[in-house]
């Protein structure tokens, strides 16, 4: 999950940065070359920023686990008998009759009593641990992405066309994006699709005026 999410915001953030960064100097009369120069800059800023900012986030979120970890691998070794009560009232608190509970508890603990609490007392399992690289490069990867697909649409548009094209084909890919993620979440695509591509259209217009401002003004 930390991987698919890091994807899907990266991904979204490649389009809509990039995007609206080559639309807002496209209409501040920047000259082709310009734009595309523009894009390239953010397309590699913005990969190492999102990077780093992932890093940084799920590193965190790491020390906080095995910081967590290792205060429970100390209760189990300094009170293995109020750990066991605690995991038998967890699951005793899902609905398993007390008696029962117990006893699921003390096989557990007998079979592995760290990974016991971790997963049911902590929330913490395998697949869900933060994995800092993971993350960062998963990131990284997707902004790029991302990004190319408008500057794709940069190169091989005319100057005359730019604007509308890029802004076009940039909510298309979100659309996309944008159901993609739903999809996998599980969620209703037409919610997320709408979502996207909406806050999607007016970071661009946004972006896109102001450089129409500067434009002008120069």
């Amino acid at each position: 999950m930390g991987w698919l999410r890091a994807a899907v915001l990266g991904a979204n953030d490649g389009i809509v940065s990039t995007a609206s960064l080559v639309l807002g100097v496209a209409a501040a009369h920047g000259s082709a070359q310009s734009v595309l120069i523009a894009g390239i800059a953010g397309l590699v800023a913005g990969s190492m920023s999102m990077a780093a900012g992932e890093y940084v986030s799920v590193h965190s979120q790491a020390d906080s686990e095995r910081a967590e970890l290792e205060r429970e691998r100390h209760e189990l070794q300094t009170d293995v008998e109020a750990e066991h009560k605690e995991l038998a009232a967890i699951y005793a608190s899902r609905g398993l009759d007390p008696v029962l509970a117990r006893q699921v508890a003390d096989q557990l603990m007998a079979h592995d009593a760290l990974d016991a609490h971790a997963r049911d007392e902590l929330g913490i399992t395998e697949a869900f641990r933060a994995r800092p690289l993971q993350a960062a490069a998963a990131s990284a990867l997707s902004f790029a992405v991302g990004s190319a697909l408008p500057l794709l649409m940069v190169a091989l548009t005319p100057a005359s066309m730019l604007l509308p094209l890029v802004f076009a084909t940039s909510l298309v890919f979100l659309a996309v994006l944008g159901a993609l993620a739903a999809w996998a979440g599980g969620a209703p695509m037409g919610v997320g699709t709408l979502r996207i591509t909406f806050w999607g259209a007016l970071a661009m217009a946004i972006t896109a005026g102001v450089g129409m401002l500067f434009g002008v003004s120069g």
